[in-house]
Protein backbone atom coordinates (compact mmCIF):
# COMPACT_ATOMS: atom_id res chain seq x y z
CA UNK A 1 0.00 0.00 0.00
CA UNK A 2 0.88 3.69 -0.67
CA UNK A 3 0.57 4.90 2.74
CA UNK A 4 3.08 2.15 3.99
CA UNK A 5 5.40 2.92 1.95
CA UNK A 6 5.06 6.61 2.81
CA UNK A 7 4.62 6.05 6.46
CA UNK A 8 8.00 4.32 6.52
CA UNK A 9 10.07 6.07 4.12
CA UNK A 10 8.63 9.11 6.63
CA UNK A 11 9.39 6.96 9.96
CA UNK A 12 13.49 7.96 10.60
CA UNK A 13 12.93 11.57 9.74
CA UNK A 14 9.87 12.06 12.47
CA UNK A 15 11.57 9.88 15.23
CA UNK A 16 14.74 12.71 14.82
CA UNK A 17 12.39 15.64 14.57
CA UNK A 18 10.69 14.15 17.31
CA UNK A 19 14.07 13.57 19.55
CA UNK A 20 14.71 17.24 18.38
CA UNK A 21 11.62 18.84 20.14
CA UNK A 22 11.67 16.88 23.03
CA UNK A 23 13.95 19.51 24.15
CA UNK A 24 11.21 22.33 23.31
CA UNK A 25 8.84 20.20 25.11
CA UNK A 26 11.17 19.66 28.26
CA UNK A 27 11.80 23.46 28.02
CA UNK A 28 7.58 24.72 27.91
CA UNK A 29 7.19 21.57 30.59
CA UNK A 30 9.40 23.50 32.78
CA UNK A 31 7.15 26.68 33.26
CA UNK A 32 3.53 24.86 32.63
CA UNK A 33 4.19 21.88 35.35
CA UNK A 34 7.23 22.45 37.75
CA UNK A 35 6.48 26.39 38.05
CA UNK A 36 2.71 26.40 37.93
CA UNK A 37 3.38 29.74 34.95
CA UNK A 38 2.64 29.91 31.67
CA UNK A 39 5.34 31.53 29.64
CA UNK A 40 5.59 31.46 26.03
CA UNK A 41 9.06 32.56 25.71
CA UNK A 42 9.95 29.41 23.98
CA UNK A 43 8.72 30.51 21.11
CA UNK A 44 11.85 33.58 20.66
CA UNK A 45 14.65 31.47 22.65
CA UNK A 46 14.08 28.89 20.18
CA UNK A 47 15.11 30.84 17.18
CA UNK A 48 17.29 32.74 19.52
CA UNK A 49 19.11 29.10 20.33
CA UNK A 50 19.69 28.68 16.71
CA UNK A 51 20.74 31.95 15.84
CA UNK A 52 23.48 32.29 18.40
CA UNK A 53 24.65 28.67 16.97
CA UNK A 54 24.65 29.45 13.52
CA UNK A 55 26.46 33.00 13.78
CA UNK A 56 29.37 30.91 15.90
CA UNK A 57 29.70 28.66 13.24
CA UNK A 58 29.78 30.59 10.63
CA UNK A 59 32.31 32.92 12.62
CA UNK A 60 34.45 29.29 12.69
CA UNK A 61 34.14 28.00 15.93
CA UNK A 62 32.96 24.23 17.01
CA UNK A 63 29.33 23.48 17.31
CA UNK A 64 30.15 22.65 20.88
CA UNK A 65 31.02 25.83 21.85
CA UNK A 66 27.99 27.06 19.79
CA UNK A 67 25.85 25.21 22.17
CA UNK A 68 27.28 25.90 25.29
CA UNK A 69 26.71 29.78 24.44
CA UNK A 70 23.35 29.14 23.16
CA UNK A 71 22.41 27.63 26.04
CA UNK A 72 23.43 30.71 27.90
CA UNK A 73 21.52 32.68 25.39
CA UNK A 74 18.65 30.53 26.49
CA UNK A 75 18.82 31.23 29.93
CA UNK A 76 19.26 35.27 29.86
CA UNK A 77 15.88 35.48 27.39
CA UNK A 78 14.04 33.22 29.84
CA UNK A 79 15.31 35.32 32.88
CA UNK A 80 14.84 38.18 31.23
CA UNK A 81 11.05 36.93 31.23
CA UNK A 82 10.50 36.18 34.74
CA UNK A 83 12.38 39.51 36.06
CA UNK A 84 9.52 41.93 33.70
CA UNK A 85 7.18 39.55 35.52
CA UNK A 86 8.27 40.14 38.95
CA UNK A 87 9.45 44.09 38.43
CA UNK A 88 7.15 45.46 36.52
CA UNK A 89 3.94 42.65 38.05
CA UNK A 90 3.60 41.92 34.28
CA UNK A 91 1.47 38.06 34.08
CA UNK A 92 3.85 35.80 32.67
CA UNK A 93 2.06 35.62 29.39
CA UNK A 94 2.39 38.62 28.41
CA UNK A 95 5.54 39.23 29.73
CA UNK A 96 6.74 35.99 27.25
CA UNK A 97 5.11 38.09 24.60
CA UNK A 98 7.30 40.81 24.96
CA UNK A 99 10.20 39.06 24.98
CA UNK A 100 9.64 36.95 22.61
CA UNK A 101 8.53 39.91 19.95
CA UNK A 102 11.61 41.69 20.63
CA UNK A 103 13.61 38.51 20.46
CA UNK A 104 12.47 38.76 16.79
CA UNK A 105 14.44 41.62 16.23
CA UNK A 106 17.38 40.34 18.40
CA UNK A 107 17.86 37.26 16.12
CA UNK A 108 18.04 39.40 13.49
CA UNK A 109 20.72 41.69 14.71
CA UNK A 110 22.69 38.57 15.84
CA UNK A 111 22.37 36.55 12.29
CA UNK A 112 22.89 39.85 10.73
CA UNK A 113 20.24 38.55 8.30
CA UNK A 114 16.82 36.80 8.67
CA UNK A 115 18.83 33.36 8.08
CA UNK A 116 21.88 31.56 7.93
CA UNK A 117 22.58 28.09 6.22
CA UNK A 118 25.00 25.79 7.52
CA UNK A 119 25.83 23.57 5.07
CA UNK A 120 29.64 24.11 4.48
CA UNK A 121 30.06 24.04 8.43
CA UNK A 122 31.26 21.65 11.22
CA UNK A 123 27.73 20.02 13.05
CA UNK A 124 27.87 18.20 16.21
CA UNK A 125 26.02 15.69 13.56
CA UNK A 126 29.45 15.72 11.27
CA UNK A 127 31.86 15.63 13.64
CA UNK A 128 29.72 12.66 15.66
CA UNK A 129 28.89 10.55 13.09
CA UNK A 130 30.06 11.38 9.39
CA UNK A 131 30.94 13.98 7.32
CA UNK A 132 27.18 14.22 5.68
CA UNK A 133 25.81 14.11 9.08
CA UNK A 134 24.72 10.53 9.32
CA UNK A 135 21.38 8.77 8.51
CA UNK A 136 18.18 9.68 10.11
CA UNK A 137 18.60 6.72 12.57
CA UNK A 138 21.71 7.57 13.42
CA UNK A 139 21.15 10.80 13.98
CA UNK A 140 17.91 9.91 16.54
CA UNK A 141 20.14 7.42 18.19
CA UNK A 142 22.58 10.42 18.86
CA UNK A 143 19.94 12.72 19.98
CA UNK A 144 18.77 10.26 22.37
CA UNK A 145 21.58 9.78 24.04
CA UNK A 146 22.01 13.14 24.80
CA UNK A 147 18.19 13.41 25.52
CA UNK A 148 19.04 10.55 28.38
CA UNK A 149 21.70 12.92 29.69
CA UNK A 150 19.92 15.93 29.28
CA UNK A 151 17.09 14.03 31.62
CA UNK A 152 19.09 12.57 33.61
CA UNK A 153 20.59 15.70 35.10
CA UNK A 154 17.55 17.60 35.14
CA UNK A 155 16.16 14.55 37.46
CA UNK A 156 19.32 14.98 39.67
CA UNK A 157 19.01 18.65 39.83
CA UNK A 158 15.29 18.72 40.58
CA UNK A 159 16.32 16.58 43.43
CA UNK A 160 18.37 18.45 44.81
CA UNK A 161 17.86 21.40 47.63
CA UNK A 162 17.77 24.04 44.94
CA UNK A 163 15.88 22.06 42.54
CA UNK A 164 12.95 20.78 45.84
CA UNK A 165 12.90 24.26 46.50
CA UNK A 166 11.84 24.85 43.05
CA UNK A 167 8.86 22.89 42.37
CA UNK A 168 8.30 24.01 46.20
CA UNK A 169 7.55 27.77 44.56
CA UNK A 170 5.66 25.97 41.81
CA UNK A 171 3.60 24.42 44.20
CA UNK A 172 2.40 26.84 46.56
CA UNK A 173 4.44 30.36 46.59
CA UNK A 174 2.64 31.76 49.34
CA UNK A 175 4.34 28.96 51.81
CA UNK A 176 7.38 28.91 50.12
CA UNK A 177 7.71 32.69 51.10
CA UNK A 178 5.88 32.08 54.70
CA UNK A 179 9.36 29.27 54.71
CA UNK A 180 11.48 31.87 54.08
CA UNK A 181 12.42 31.13 50.32
CA UNK A 182 13.56 34.05 48.07
CA UNK A 183 10.54 33.09 45.26
CA UNK A 184 11.90 35.36 43.11
CA UNK A 185 15.26 34.09 42.37
CA UNK A 186 13.79 30.75 42.05
CA UNK A 187 11.04 32.00 39.21
CA UNK A 188 14.31 34.11 37.45
CA UNK A 189 15.94 30.31 37.75
CA UNK A 190 12.84 28.12 36.67
CA UNK A 191 12.52 30.17 33.61
CA UNK A 192 16.02 30.74 32.84
CA UNK A 193 16.17 26.45 32.78
CA UNK A 194 13.27 26.44 30.41
CA UNK A 195 14.79 29.36 28.12
CA UNK A 196 18.30 27.33 28.32
CA UNK A 197 16.40 23.84 27.34
CA UNK A 198 14.26 25.55 24.47
CA UNK A 199 16.99 27.45 22.87
CA UNK A 200 19.45 23.94 23.05
CA UNK A 201 16.46 22.66 20.92
CA UNK A 202 16.83 25.64 18.72
CA UNK A 203 20.56 24.72 18.41
CA UNK A 204 20.63 21.24 17.55
CA UNK A 205 17.53 22.13 14.68
CA UNK A 206 19.83 24.55 13.40
CA UNK A 207 22.72 21.73 13.03
CA UNK A 208 20.00 19.09 12.34
CA UNK A 209 18.61 21.22 9.16
CA UNK A 210 21.22 22.97 8.26
CA UNK A 211 20.04 26.54 8.25
CA UNK A 212 18.62 28.69 11.18
CA UNK A 213 16.00 30.97 10.73
CA UNK A 214 14.34 33.97 12.51
CA UNK A 215 10.56 32.17 12.29
CA UNK A 216 11.65 28.71 13.19
CA UNK A 217 10.26 29.26 16.29
CA UNK A 218 6.24 29.97 15.31
CA UNK A 219 4.64 27.03 16.32
CA UNK A 220 6.88 25.12 18.83
CA UNK A 221 4.90 26.03 22.12
CA UNK A 222 2.02 24.41 20.99
CA UNK A 223 3.97 21.37 19.28
CA UNK A 224 5.66 21.26 23.35
CA UNK A 225 2.68 21.96 25.12
CA UNK A 226 0.99 19.04 22.95
CA UNK A 227 4.09 16.48 23.24
CA UNK A 228 3.79 17.35 26.96
CA UNK A 229 0.17 16.83 27.54
CA UNK A 230 0.29 13.43 25.13
CA UNK A 231 3.26 11.81 27.14
CA UNK A 232 1.46 12.54 29.66
CA UNK A 233 -1.39 10.24 28.56
CA UNK A 234 0.50 7.88 28.21
CA UNK A 235 2.93 7.42 31.49
CA UNK A 236 1.24 9.92 33.71
CA UNK A 237 2.99 12.67 35.84
CA UNK A 238 2.60 11.31 39.18
CA UNK A 239 6.13 11.43 40.06
CA UNK A 240 9.30 13.26 38.99
CA UNK A 241 10.45 10.84 36.54
CA UNK A 242 7.61 10.44 35.09
CA UNK A 243 6.67 14.09 34.48
CA UNK A 244 10.41 14.41 32.77
CA UNK A 245 10.10 11.68 31.08
CA UNK A 246 6.37 12.52 29.61
CA UNK A 247 7.69 15.34 27.39
CA UNK A 248 10.04 13.16 25.61
CA UNK A 249 8.15 10.20 25.13
CA UNK A 250 5.04 13.01 24.22
CA UNK A 251 7.42 14.48 21.33
CA UNK A 252 8.41 11.30 19.63
CA UNK A 253 4.82 10.05 19.35
CA UNK A 254 3.22 13.28 18.23
CA UNK A 255 5.87 13.36 15.06
CA UNK A 256 5.07 9.73 14.68
CA UNK A 257 0.88 10.90 14.80
CA UNK A 258 2.14 13.78 12.51
CA UNK A 259 3.79 11.24 9.79
CA UNK A 260 0.93 8.88 9.79
CA UNK A 261 -1.25 11.78 9.07
CA UNK A 262 1.25 12.81 6.16
CA UNK A 263 0.67 9.86 4.82
CA UNK A 264 -2.79 9.84 4.73
CA UNK A 265 -2.72 12.59 2.65
CA UNK A 266 -2.68 15.38 4.86
CA UNK A 267 -1.26 19.22 3.68
CA UNK A 268 1.59 19.81 5.99
CA UNK A 269 -0.35 23.49 6.63
CA UNK A 270 -3.00 21.70 8.23
CA UNK A 271 -1.00 20.43 11.04
CA UNK A 272 -0.99 23.20 13.46
CA UNK A 273 -4.99 23.33 13.18
CA UNK A 274 -4.84 20.20 14.04
CA UNK A 275 -2.68 20.47 16.82
CA UNK A 276 -4.37 23.73 18.13
CA UNK A 277 -7.39 21.24 17.67
CA UNK A 278 -6.17 18.26 20.27
CA UNK A 279 -4.36 20.28 22.70
CA UNK A 280 -7.74 22.54 22.62
CA UNK A 281 -9.62 19.25 23.14
CA UNK A 282 -7.12 18.02 25.96
CA UNK A 283 -7.59 20.77 28.15
CA UNK A 284 -11.29 21.22 27.61
CA UNK A 285 -11.58 17.21 28.30
CA UNK A 286 -11.84 17.49 31.89
CA UNK A 287 -14.08 20.17 32.22
CA UNK A 288 -16.44 18.48 29.86
CA UNK A 289 -16.07 15.24 32.35
CA UNK A 290 -17.33 17.24 35.50
CA UNK A 291 -19.97 18.89 33.91
CA UNK A 292 -21.73 15.46 32.26
CA UNK A 293 -21.05 13.68 36.16
CA UNK A 294 -22.68 16.81 37.15
CA UNK A 295 -25.90 16.29 35.02
CA UNK A 296 -25.87 12.48 35.32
Amino acid sequence: MEFISVYLNLFPVSLAQGAVYAFVALGVMIPFRVLSLPDLTSEGTFPLGGAVLATLLAAGYNPVLGLVVAILAGVVAGGATAIIHLLLKIPSLLAGIIVLTMLFSINIRIMGKPNTALFDFDTIFTQLLNADGGAPLSQFALLMVIILLVCGALFWFLHTEIGVALRSVGANQMMSRAQGLATGWYIVGGLGLAGALSAFGGAVMAQYQSYADVTMGAGVLIIGLAATILGEAIVGNKNLARQIAAPVVGALIYFQVVALALALGLRPSDLRLLTGIFVLCTLAAPLIARRLARSG
